[in-house]
């Protein structure tokens, strides 16, 4: 059985990343390094709870898994791809996911 790797993503150029930022609501550059970052608040543990699990079924079917931390009503999440070094369209993909997730 000869199964096939899929392509490796590549980091977007500097104007593919400000266009799609300018598309992605909430959304900034990280500081720190080559990723993009977003803070969800919502009203209660529960909904951000919620939030996660059906970001985590996205994010898994897409293989491409966000870093994220939760406190109580907060959902904290940086996007970027290891295996590319950086951002890619499979960040700025799972990011409007995201954000679609998040807009109920």
């Amino acid at each position: 059985m000869n199964v096939k790797e899929p392509p490796m993503a590549e980091k977007l150029t500097p104007e593919a990343r400000a266009a799609a930022l300018a598309d992605l609501p909430g959304w900034s550059q990280d500081d720190n390094r080559d990723a993009i970052r977003r803070r969800f608040s919502f009203k209660t543990f529960n909904q951000a709870f919620g939030f996660m699990t059906r970001c985590a079924l996205v994010a898994e079917k897409m293989d491409h898994h966000p870093e994220w931390s939760n406190v109580y009503n907060t959902v904290d999440v940086t996007l970027s791809t290891h295996d590319a070094g950086g951002l890619t369209d499979l960040d700025i993909k799972l990011a409007r996911s995201m954000n679609r997730i998040a807009e109920g």
